[in-house]
């Protein structure tokens, strides 16, 4: 009986390493594709979709330690035509310093990035699929619709619109949600389309040095670019997504938590059985002395090592398929991608603090069982 409540936790503690450790592996996964496209840091409109920086502002930008590149880009959502067909997508028009701020032309799987001065896109797989183009089509054009601001009633559908040719020289793949909702445009395309003024924007991002202090730099920009600018990192601007995966992990944790407190039950019947089992050596000990509490802590010791023992052991196995895993892609997503894992250290200690904090309440719970009544009788 014992054996089997010692294996039932040592089965329990692996399982709970090895979920932990998978799910870590599944949101560095996940988070991986936001850093092509999420700059370090993000200044923002707090009100309104666009805000005017100055050459002054650009200078003091520049004049910031910690600093290693910045983007000027102007977003908005626009309708996006090819052969009859349209698409309400988000236009983000770049300047040429996004490719040192992000890793997006990395993501282009078939064409290119775009050229300077051009009306040139860069789309989205989805949105290739859908509407149905390829790259460098030069017989034919995309159109890029967007309304023009303003007030008063629409006299005709040519006069509400601003509209563009484009040209399709590249398509990338990050993940589902962006390829069916991006394209990137040059920053004057966007302009012209938008009405902006030359300094009118609708983001800075901003890259940082590996060493330099996120927070430090941070508010430096939001003390320069004044309180209508908001600066927010890379965490906040995928704040629904962190969120998401921060709810599953503590619900597999919570989840296999509840596993490890079925097989403990395992180890407080193992413990009352040998209560039940040793009464006579019990009635013995009493007899000779030894008090009611000082039995009670043997067991109470007896089934607390058995459970540290058995989570240490679980956790070695566990660390030994992760490991595994991670070493020789013992599974396999796709055949071309492992099954992501990742060792954190914190999981270690998530694991060993619920193996005891669990094993010693069970072990509680069980050497209660002594009363001076069964050692008497």
């Amino acid at each position: 009986m014992t054996i089997i409540a010692a294996s039932g936790t040592v089965i329990a503690a692996a399982a709970l390493f090895i979920v932990l450790s998978g799910f870590a592996g599944l949101k560095s996964f996940s988070l991986e594709f936001s850093s092509f496209v999420d700059p370090d840091l993000k200044a923002l409109p707090v009100e309104g979709k666009s805000f005017t920086l100055s050459e002054s502002d650009i200078s003091s930008i520049q004049s910031i330690k910690g600093v290693q590149s910045f983007t000027k880009t102007i977003e908005e959502r626009v309708i996006l035509e090819f052969d009859n067909k349209r698409q309400i997508v988000t236009m983000k028009g770049v300047d040429e310093n996004f490719r040192t701020v992000t890793s997006i032309d990395s993501m282009i799987y078939y064409g290119n990035w775009l050229e300077r001065d051009t009306d040139q896109i860069v789309s989205g797989g989805g949105i290739s699929n859908k509407l149905s183009y390829g790259v460098l089509d030069l017989t034919r054009h995309q159109k890029i619709y967007v309304p023009k601001p303003g007030k008063g009633q629409i006299t005709s559908v040519k006069g509400a619109f601003n509209s563009i040719k484009a040209y399709n020289i590249g398509v990338f793949d990050i993940n589902e949600e962006l390829n069916n909702e991006y394209i990137f445009a040059n920053i004057e395309t966007a302009r012209y389309l938008l009405n902006y003024d030359d300094n009118q924007i609708s983001s800075i991002e901003f890259k940082l040095h590996p060493e330099a202090d996120q927070t430090e730099v941070s508010n430096r920009l939001q003390t320069l670019l004044g309180d209508t600018i908001q600066i927010k990192n890379r965490a906040q601007l995928n704040d629904a997504l962190y969120k998401m995966l921060n709810t599953e992990n503590v619900a597999v944790y919570l989840i296999f938590t509840l596993v490890i407190i079925i097989a403990l039950f395992n180890v407080i019947g193992a413990l009352i059985m040998m209560i039940l089992d040793k009464k006579e050596s019990l009635h013995t000990l009493f007899n000779l002395g030894t008090t009611t509490k000082a039995i009670r802590r043997i067991f109470f010791l007896q089934g607390s090592l058995m459970t540290i023992l058995s989570g240490i052991i679980g956790l070695v196995l566990g660390l030994i398929i992760v490991v595994l895993q991670k070493q020789f892609a013992l599974i396999m997503l796709t055949p071309s991608l492992p099954y992501p894992v990742e060792l954190k250290v914190v999981n270690i200690f998530i694991v060993m603090a619920t193996i005891i904090v669990l094993g010693v309440l069970a072990s509680k719970l069980a050497s209660q069982r002594i009363t001076k009544k069964l050692v008497k009788g």
